[in-house]
C-alpha cells in the first residue's frame, strides 16, 4: 500500500476541532481523569469564557441525570415484563396442564395461551421499545410520577418531625 501524503486543511469546522482535540485529550490522559479545575483550565486556555463552560457544564449534568432516569425507566419497565411474563408462564402451564389431564387433548386452553400470549408479546415489544413519541409519553409520566411519590414521601418525613417535636 503506497503511503498517503496528509495535506493538513487551513480551517477546521467545530466538529472537526472537537473531535480532534476529544481525539487528543483521550490520547493525552488515558489513564487518568481530569480534575474540574483542569477542565476549567484547559477552557480558559482555548478562550471559553466561564459562563460558557458552566453553562455546557450545567448542561452535562442535567443530561447525565436524564440518562440515569431513563435507565431507571427501562429498567422498571423490563421487570414489569418479566413479571407479567412470569404469570403468564405459571397461569397457563397450569391451564394447559388441566385441560390436557381433564380431556386427554388441548382445546380450551389453547385459546387463552393464544390470545393472552398476544398480549404478553405485546407487553414485551413495549418494555424493550425504547424510542419513540409513546416512550416519551410514558418516561414523561413515569418520571412525574416519581416525582410525585418522592415529594409526597418528603413532606411525610417533615410532617413526622414536626409531630415529634
Amino acid at each position: 500500500m503506497p503511503d498517503i501524503i496528509t495535506q493538513y486543511p487551513d480551517f477546521y469546522s467545530q466538529e472537526d476541532i472537537q473531535q480532534i482535540l476529544q481525539r487528543a485529550i483521550a490520547a493525552h490522559h488515558t489513564d487518568e481523569e481530569l480534575s474540574r479545575q483542569q477542565l476549567w483550565e484547559i477552557a480558559s486556555e482555548l478562550d471559553i469564557n466561564n459562563a460558557t463552560i458552566q453553562a455546557a457544564e450545567r448542561q452535562w449534568l442535567e443530561q447525565k441525570a436524564i440518562d440515569r432516569q431513563r435507565r431507571a425507566f427501562d429498567l422498571h419497565r423490563r421487570q414489569k415484563f418479566k413479571q407479567k411474563l412470569t404469570k403468564f408462564a405459571i397461569v397457563n402451564t397450569f391451564l394447559v396442564s388441566l385441560n390436557f389431564v381433564a380431556i386427554g387433548t388441548l382445546s380450551w386452553s389453547l385459546y387463552i395461551l393464544l390470545f393472552w400470549g398476544l398480549g404478553i408479546a405485546l407487553s414485551g415489544w413495549k418494555a424493550y421499545q425504547s424510542q419513540g413519541e409513546e416512550y416519551e409519553r410514558a418516561f414523561q409520566r413515569w418520571s412525574f410520577q416519581n416525582e410525585v411519590k418522592q415529594t409526597v414521601a418528603t413532606v411525610w418525613t417533615r410532617l413526622q418531625q414536626v409531630l415529634q417535636a
